[in-house]
């Protein structure tokens, strides 16, 4: 009887490493297809900007006879190509330049070619912490307190006597400026991610783009997923800063940043 029952749940231990095993690879090869999917799509993008687009804008989309298009805020603020598909759908005949047709498979791969410009832009990119506060501060710190009491809605969340306390004194000018603009480490996002089957599958935010999503579910796995497979809903604490991002003038940013030199 001993043996039979050991049998039994030997088999049962088995079956259950196969299922769990094969479970981990499953999510695995998503992970691997999205990503090759990526980058295939970028590099199809690639072709397609610089056979309709370089002579202008340069093969690497740094500018040419039209403008530099990584520094470019509406292909900044671009989501999957919602932007930059209606302006090359459009043209810009004002800015001399032309409509194209494509389809949308080709304006998605071109949008992918954008964006990882400008991500290998700004991972490449480095000012060192000793630049100058004289060359940063230009800005008026009474102005700046104002947009930050008021129309920036900084106020709302933020404290010069709790949180910003002493915030000058904790990271050199260059730092600041850069925390203001894109705080980090303080949040976390995370995601929500529902199934075909209707099952959602929750955690800390890993990694999201077009193709894929990714998430650490509350027993530590990562997970991964086909965007055309599922629905996603990221919850973003930080969704206001990246929301004002987009609104803040240049002299709104100087202006911040002056006020908040003032908080030795």
């Amino acid at each position: 009887m001993y043996l039979k029952t050991t049998h039994k749940f030997l088999i049962l231990c088995a079956t259950a490493i196969i299922t769990f095993t094969a479970a981990i690879f499953t999510d695995y090869n998503s992970f691997a297809q999205s990503t090759s999917g990526q980058a295939a799509a970028i590099e199809r993008g690639q072709k397609q900007f610089e056979a309709n687009c370089g002579f202008c804008h340069g093969n690497d989309a740094t500018g040419a006879r039209g403008p530099d298009l990584i520094r470019s805020k509406l292909v900044a603020d671009d989501v999957g190509g919602n932007l930059i598909g209606a302006v090359i759908r459009n043209g810009r005949p004002q800015k001399g330049m032309p409509a194209f047709t494509m389809t949308q498979e080709q304006i998605d791969d071109i949008a992918a070619f954008l964006h990882a410009r400008i991500h290998g832009a700004m991972r490449s990119g480095r000012v060192s912490d000793t630049y100058p506060l004289s060359r940063l501060l230009t800005g008026d710190a009474p102005q700046g307190k104002a947009y930050f009491n008021g129309a920036g809605g900084c106020s709302a969340c933020h404290s010069t006597t709790g949180d910003l306390a002493h915030i000058a004194s904790k990271y050199a000018p260059i730092d600041l400026e850069a925390r203001m603009l894109y705080p980090r480490g303080a949040a976390t996002s995370t995601v929500t991610v529902v199934l075909p089957s209707g099952e959602k599958v929750e955690g800390k935010l890993v990694h999201l783009d077009e193709f894929s999503v990714a998430l650490q579910d509350a027993s530590g796995w990562y997970r991964s997923f086909s965007r055309n497979q599922v629905k996603v809903q990221v919850h973003d604490p930080l969704a206001a800063h990246r929301a004002l991002l987009s609104k803040l003038s240049q002299a709104d940013v100087h202006n911040l940043f002056a006020y908040l030199e003032t908080l030795k």
